[in-house]
């Protein structure tokens, strides 16, 4: 047993510390120093007290036609005649303050940010108000590495494009499946990160992306740069619409950028009817629009949609573009206005958006140390607070899916000795996903698990892919069989699954399963599965073997992964997580193909459809599936009657034919809510929280979903307490579903609500 412990050692040795990028410490850039340029207060841009749209007249009408187009471009050039410094847009902040582009970096000053779970670990909370705590925290980090001249003020996060396709490699940036659970994350997320005291003024610039229908990155030869994302209207407006929707109407956020991909045929950064109709139109975005990075040079060079580089500028900006991520607008605009193709009061129109968001950060208000957050810096990166916020939202997202007779909690006084094994056992970075930065400190899961006992560790596989020459069965299999327990922690890394690398398999990467299956034939104690990833695994084989005591999925925790993990392990939290994406069979991956964007089933040719509100096979866990260590029990204290009636305009089409669903306009609907109210009471010994999730099964018409996401609670119990929940249901907005022509309409018939095993009949009629 000895050189167990002395590894161990060795290990936690080289992970102790996260390597950071290090720069120079600078001051923020900001415009209207008079300081370096006194003839700045005589600029009208300058004035804090006129309007913005007055001062971002102001601006361009100094600026000539060369220096116009300069600022279509993400990287803006400096115009010293006006005192305005260069000024980079690119900056992220998925789930915390990144280094992933070139307007955020890390310093001696500022080494690390706090760095959160990967967004689908955070969504599988279901935590609205953690969504909200988590956008604030980045925010503040922001504000002070701007201050510090270590960060921009224009964040290009978050993701909320929906989670369709197990394989994809980004699923683990979004929210999820669920087009409900994805907006109110994005409308949550996007007030925290731009909150301010002065409704006028932006803490910092959020942005939502990829806009739309994108969700295929690199599978099997196709590139998110050439796929044509084919989607019905009635696809469009019910499932990959509503996030960003949410975001602008409701979350006001700052910028949405239009993604890679065509939709129907059209570059979504060249559409008209997406970007100036829909965004800038319908959706009344109060921001800017910004393309994914090079999508103006691949709409022209790789999607070859354009004979010239300045019909491609042209027609990006007559769309409704404002910024290039790049540079192709910056070349090329110039000539598109020489030539006749734009005028140049369309690239006044596109750059008025962009500086109108700059004076709401207060970029031209002169030196932001005189500003609202000018007294944010370092002791505001990494704060106490802030890692402790990182713990408890890695520690809701622990998803807890097999327990059989109550094997966790394990308990200390009795599990001495534990054999950590697995791919991940260790991981450090891995915890963090993508778009990640810098972190504080991280606290691997072995670290988390070795402050409760006597930890033996082996990896089993040399990495995540788990290759056979790389695995390790013997070490691991007689480590196992040394410990009262052993926790086996698998899935993948950045390696499998990625931006610009999907999935092509559900099984577990290499040899895992087999490692799996050796270790758990040689252990002496209880075996706990942890399965670590952004996207889900078909481990049937491991929910069906009674030798696997308990299975936990993890996502990618953040840099308190190791310590949340370990946390719930051994009781020191009880579960609540649930998952936010359906986890489907291995044969799914074998019938569908990946691009087809289809939501629905079709019977006809065996498509099962996808996700849970409309996919018809066999899953391994659903999607909200999830357990706890206590017991929660529901009773319904208040329903809405059994029949609502709908009553129609003297005009309306139904009053003269039989309809199965009404269109009703928003006069129609008034008034048309109801309360569902639910006593939720823990009737367990462990205090914990607890989601209580409200579904609707609608009449089968206009291929209405089986089953809607209405609302969702999340609510903390302690051991015997109980409390009220109360969901507000609209008819209109919640009973509503999306026909074959994209028209939200009102099915009448039986409408099947139901809370867990509780349900109520609701019929509506005209």
């Amino acid at each position: 047993m000895a050189p167990f412990p002395l590894l161990l050692v060795a290990v936690l040795m080289a992970t102790a510390s996260f390597p950071v990028q290090v720069s120079s410490q600078s001051s923020a850039a900001f415009s209207c120093d008079v300081s370096k340029t006194p003839e700045a207060a005589n600029f009208g841009f300058c004035n804090k007290s006129l309007g913005i749209d007055e001062r971002v007249q102001d601006l361009i009408s100094r600026l000539s036609i060369d220096e116009k187009v300069g600022f279509l471009a993400s990287k803006n050039p400096a115009v010293a005649r006006l005192g305005i410094p260069s000024y980079e847009w690119w900056s992220e902040a998925l789930h915390g303050v990144s280094y992933v582009g070139p307007g955020t970096h890390f310093s001696a000053v500022v080494p690390g940010a706090t760095s959160f779970p990967q967004v689908i670990h955070i969504a599988a909370s279901f935590n609205t108000t953690l969504f909200y705590a988590m956008g604030k925290v980045v925010s503040t980090e922001a504000r002070a590495m701007y201050n510090l001249g270590l960060a921009g003020l224009t964040f290009w996060s978050p993701n909320v494009n929906i989670f369709r396709d197990p394989r994809w490699g980004r699923g683990q940036e979004t929210p999820g499946e669920d087009p409900l659970l994805a907006s109110q994350y994005a409308v949550n997320y996007v007030q925290g990160l731009q909150s301010s005291d002065d409704p006028a003024m932006l803490k910092v610039a959020a942005c939502c992306k990829h806009y739309t229908a994108y969700d295929v990155d690199n599978w099997k030869g196709v590139q998110r740069y050439s796929f044509n994302s084919l989607v019905t209207k009635q696809d469009m407006d019910d499932t990959y619409q509503p996030p960003f929707k949410s975001c602008i109407v409701d979350g006001n956020v700052a910028s949405v950028m239009c993604s890679y991909n065509q939709v129907n045929g059209v570059p979504t950064c060249a559409d008209p009817v997406l970007l100036a109709g829909t965004i800038r139109g319908e959706w009344k975005l109060n921001g800017y629009i910004v393309s994914d990075c090079d999508s103006v040079d691949v709409l022209h060079n790789s999607q070859h949609y354009t004979k010239s580089p300045e019909e491609a500028a042209a027609k990006a900006v007559l769309a409704g573009l404002d910024l290039n991520c790049g540079s192709f607008l910056g070349q090329h605009t110039k000539a598109a206005v020489v030539n006749g193709l734009l005028k140049e009061s369309d690239v006044d129109l596109a750059i008025s958006h962009n500086f109108a968001t700059l004076m709401r950060l207060g970029f031209y208000n002169g030196d932001p140390a005189k500003g609202p957050f000018g007294g944010l810096g370092a002791k505001d990166v990494c704060s106490l607070e802030h890692q402790e916020l990182a713990v408890d939202a890695a520690r809701q997202g622990v998803v807890l899916l097999k327990n059989i007779n109550g094997a966790l909690p394990l308990s200390s006084s009795v599990i001495k000795t534990l054999a950590v094994i697995g791919p991940n056992a260790n991981a450090s970075k891995a915890m963090l996903g993508n778009y990640e930065g810098s972190p504080c400190r991280l606290v691997t899961p072995l670290q988390g698990l070795a402050a409760h006992a006597t930890t033996y560790y082996q990896p089993g596989c040399a990495s995540a892919a788990c290759v056979a020459a790389g695995l390790q069965l013997g070490p691991a299999k007689m480590a196992a069989a040394q410990a009262d327990a052993t926790v086996l922690i698998v899935g993948s890394d950045q390696t499998i699954e990625r931006e610009s690398l999907d999935r092509v398999s559900l099984t577990l990467p290499g040899q895992q399963e087999v490692l799996i299956s050796e270790v758990v034939k040689a252990a002496k104690g209880p075996v706990v599965l942890v399965v670590m990833s952004g996207g889900p695994f078909d481990i049937t084989f491991a929910k069906n073997d009674d030798r696997i005591s308990s299975i936990i999925w993890v996502g990618f925790p953040g840099e308190k992964g190791g310590a949340a993990i370990a946390d719930v392990i051994f009781g020191l939290y009880n579960p609540s997580g649930r998952l936010p994406v359906t986890w489907y069979p291995q044969a799914f991956t074998e019938k569908v193909p990946m691009t087809d964007m289809n939501m629905r089933p079709n019977l006809s040719t065996g498509y099962p459809g996808r996700t849970h509100r409309f996919y018809t096979g066999d899953v391994v866990y659903n999607f909200g599936d999830g357990l706890s260590y206590s017991l929660y029990k529901h009773s319904l204290v208040q329903t809405p009657p059994k029949t609502i009636a709908v009553g129609l305009d003297p005009g309306h089409t139904c009053r003269a034919r039989t309809c199965l669903a009404v269109e009703l306009d928003g006069n129609g609907c008034r008034g048309l809510d109801f309360e569902v109210k639910l006593r939720v009471r823990n009737a367990g010994k462990a205090a914990g929280g607890h989601t209580v999730m409200l579904f609707s099964m609608p009449p089968a018409v206009h291929g209405s979903p089986r089953r809607q996401l209405l609302g969702f609670n999340k609510v903390y119990l302690a051991p015997a307490e109980q409390r009220e929940v109360v969901f507000k249901v609209d008819v209109c907005r919640d009973l509503a579903v999306v026909d074959e022509n994209g028209v939200r309409k009102v099915p009448l018939g039986a409408h099947l609500l139901h809370v867990g095993s509780l349900q109520h009949s609701l019929s509506i009629s005209v």
